[in-house]
């Protein structure tokens, strides 16, 4: 009888034991154990929002250095040149077909190897480009339309009578204006309402132009800007 009543007591004390565990509650993970991923902060992302690799221009500079710098009264242009495919490119304050700005020109005017320019390109970015000499051009893509920097040089007088004889028979074109033959008729009625002395004037920074090597493309881009913002000024 009294081992039967042991047993009993033994039965009892161990369904206590296993009721007491069960009722236990478990232990809760650390708040951060690496074993659950953490939410995402979208913050960490605002940086890469604001300025996507895929909408950035990468590197664009690399290849690009300024070949020449003309004033026009109120006008700055730079021509740019891509060492890698030798295409030129004009700048000024209005952007160009690609978005390009001309936002500042530096360096002293009489030390070339001093001139740099910053231009802004399509997001804002604003790159700096500093005046090289060019390379030479492989033979395979030589054109006319190369372009170089120099020093420019005060006009010879036969220039200076060809600025002004130009002027006044704009309809034949002359040698700087970046043509191969004479203007086409809407450049033509576009000199037609400039003054003859606006003309001359802008002749002469053509052929000053013309003497720091910038090539046929370059010349006709700047002639045309020119001609373009001396009738807004009318």
């Amino acid at each position: 009888m009294k081992r039967v009543h042991h047993i009993h007591i033994m039965g009892l004390l161990m369904a206590m034991t296993l009721h007491a565990a069960e009722t236990v509650p478990q232990a809760m993970p650390p708040a951060d154990d690496g074993a659950i991923p953490r939410a995402v902060n979208m913050e960490a992302f605002e940086a890469l929002v604001t300025n996507s690799p895929f909408t950035r221009s990468l590197g664009v500079s690399d290849s690009l250095i300024l070949t020449g710098v003309a004033h026009f009264e109120n006008d700055t242009f730079a021509t740019l040149l891509d060492t890698k495919t030798f295409e030129s490119h004009v700048v000024s304050k209005n952007p160009n077909f690609q978005g390009w700005q001309l936002v500042d020109v530096g360096g002293h005017s009489a030390e070339i190897q001093t001139w740099s320019a910053k231009i802004q390109i399509p997001g804002g970015e604003v790159i700096s480009v500093r005046y090289q000499k060019p390379p030479p051009k492989p033979a395979q893509i030589k054109s006319a339309g190369s372009s170089s920097g120099g020093n420019s040089s005060p006009l010879t007088s036969t220039q200076l009578n060809e600025a002004k004889t130009a002027a006044l028979n704009y309809k034949e074109g002359f040698s700087s204006d970046g043509y191969p033959k004479a203007p086409p008729p809407e450049m033509v009625a576009k000199l037609s309402r400039l003054s003859t002395s606006q003309r001359e004037t802008i002749n002469q920074q053509m052929l000053g132009l013309r003497n720091q090597g910038l090539g046929l493309n370059d010349r006709r881009k700047i002639y045309e800007g020119l001609v373009d913002r001396s009738l807004q000024r009318r």
